[in-house]
């Protein structure tokens, strides 16, 4: 079984603050697109954040706080991985929460894990499908001496890099009001041409 896990734990400063994945995007909002996208793709969905649950309660989704040895989105996955643990699933996909665009068959082109995105020339460590059988190693990791980038355990565990030659990226991410711009008019032309599809 793949379950699915959406990393919202970043804190958007570069947009003024709060929480990317509640931007408006082509009349509702980031989450509700990568929803869209990721829901036919996996068993169940989590999302990892901090704070109020409340401001999530709409989307029906099971919400995974950062655990409190360790902060950044390794200690995400971390935390999506025991969960998944869990419930017996064997594979995490995981996406970061201002990345609204990604394909609706991204867990069938990475195939079996571990393996990890790459487009335009860059890899997306967050743009994954984990086993579930390495949240053990993770943290233990983490709990030591191992580095906090998501890259460096990824290369520990072997992942494969999967190319995505689409145009345009199917990995834009919101970072900044230029890119929600951006966002903005993609969504609306995802909507008409089914990018992803």
């Amino acid at each position: 079984m793949m379950v699915a896990l959406i990393l919202a734990g970043g804190r958007a400063t570069r947009m003024g603050g709060g929480d990317k994945v509640l931007l408006k995007l082509a009349g509702a909002t980031v989450l509700d697109e990568i929803l869209r996208r990721l829901r036919p793709q996996a068993a169940t969905i989590a999302l990892s954040a901090n704070g109020d649950d409340a401001r999530f309660a709409r989307f029906g989704l099971t919400i995974l706080p950062d655990p409190p040895w360790g902060q950044g989105p390794l200690v995400g996955v971390a935390a999506g991985l025991a969960w998944a643990a869990s419930i017996g699933a064997a594979t995490l996909l995981t996406v970061p929460g201002d990345t609204p665009f990604i394909p609706m068959d991204l867990a069938d082109r990475l195939g079996g894990a571990p393996a990890w995105a790459e487009s335009a020339g860059a890899v997306h460590p967050l743009v994954a499908a984990w086993p579930v059988a390495v949240a053990g190693r993770l943290a233990e990791w983490l709990q030591g001496d191992g580095s906090l980038r998501v890259r460096d355990f990824g290369h520990a565990i072997g992942m494969r890099t999967v190319h995505f030659g689409e145009t345009p990226d199917p990995f834009h991410n919101i970072n900044t009001p230029a890119d929600l711009a951006q966002a903005e008019k993609l969504g609306i032309s995802a909507a008409s041409t089914h990018l992803g599809r």
